[in-house]
């Protein structure tokens, strides 16, 4: 009689699990949100056979509203020009979720051409904090990046008086960078659209502000990681009490991707422009050092690249630009097909196509 005993153990019938992915992508900016970028590399990771857990991404710049749940709730506030706009911030809970720059960004105003990088202003960002605050907020979200402006929040602050209004709400300032707050002109205000001679006025400004800050509020913003975000609104925050946290700890923070690594076999990531500043505070730096330290095979797929930041990455052999593969104006017109072209022909050159 044949042995049928090793056809009967249940450990000969089971079936190999699903090898399982985790889609981290930020936005790609100006073409395509992080969610609907996180949808596009799903799909081609559900064909290549794995199970996929997706975690739309943001570093506390444009897109932050967007990756978190709660009710849009619009007020009419200050815009970084002056004037009068409705902009919206997210209640869920107890929490609100501010994205300065839906109320003070540089895209809102039109970009580096038309801003007036000496008048631009935070005031709005602090009408919106008010505003969630009387709404019942007992903690706020603010998530720094994408500004127009390099106030070092003292519109902001101005809004917020008497800024005793903000005992007992806890006050969270998501940074996108790590600049301190007395570099964010010369580091920033150039790409809002000021001139090397504004550039020297806004360092004494943002120098004055320091020193005010720390007479008046007893804070030393001087040497706080991330306090020029956002034009120093991050510093400024922190002056009144604002706990300066990675934008992109909050996001992670908030949906569990942290919890989801165990077990995982390969984490995508991206975002529009890779440069040196992805790997200072943004999301592919911060998700490709997770990758790395937990030894998990990492992608980055992006739509375009510096080539002098790559070429000195020991990684590069794992990002993939979309204009390369595709071409710049398949790339813009065309992104989210785009990116699952690169994505498909990443995973087949890595051997990482399991179907």
């Amino acid at each position: 009689m044949a042995d049928i005993s090793h056809a009967c153990d249940p450990s000969a019938l089971r079936v190999t699990p699903l090898k399982r992915a985790l889609v981290a992508p930020d936005k790609f900016r100006g073409t395509a949100s992080a969610s609907d970028v996180a949808q596009s590399m799903s799909a081609v990771l559900v064909s290549a056979g794995y199970q996929v857990e997706i975690f739309p991404m943001s570093d506390g710049g444009e897109g932050l509203l967007e990756v978190f749940d709660g009710s849009l709730r619009s007020v009419l506030v200050t815009s970084a020009t002056g004037k009068r706009i409705s902009a919206s911030y997210k209640m869920h809970n107890n929490t609100a979720i501010i994205e300065m720059a839906t109320v003070a960004g540089l895209t809102l105003v039109g970009g580096a051409s038309i801003n007036d990088p000496m008048t631009a202003t935070t005031r709005g960002v602090g009408e919106l904090i008010k505003a969630a605050i009387f709404a019942g907020a007992k903690r706020v979200i603010v998530g720094c990046g994408g500004s127009a402006t390099t106030d070092g929040g003292l519109g902001a602050i101005e809004a917020l008086e008497p800024v005793v209004r903000l005992k007992g709400t806890e006050l969270v300032v998501a940074c996108d960078v790590e600049t301190l707050f007395c570099d964010a002109a010369r580091d920033f205000a150039p790409q809002k659209g000021a001139t090397p001679a504004q550039v020297a006025l806004l360092s004494l400004r943002m120098e004055a502000l320091e020193r005010q800050y720390k007479s008046r509020f007893g804070v030393d913003v001087s040497s706080l990681k991330g306090g020029g975000a956002a034009g120093g609104l991050a510093g400024g925050l922190a002056a009144i009490g604002g706990r300066l946290v990675a934008g992109f700890e909050v996001v992670a923070e908030a949906n569990g991707i942290y919890e989801a690594l165990e077990g995982a076999s390969l984490i995508v990531t991206g975002e529009g422009y890779l440069d040196a500043q992805s790997y200072r505070g943004k999301v592919v730096g911060h998700v490709t050092s997770i990758a790395s330290d937990h030894s998990i095979p990492f992608l980055v797929i992006v739509g375009d690249y510096d080539q002098e930041v790559l070429a000195h990455r020991k990684d590069r052999s794992r990002v993939f630009s979309l204009v390369a593969q595709v071409g710049e104006k398949v790339a813009l017109d065309s992104t989210l097909e785009s990116v699952k072209v690169v994505l498909k022909s990443a995973l087949i050159s890595n051997g990482l196509w399991s179907v």
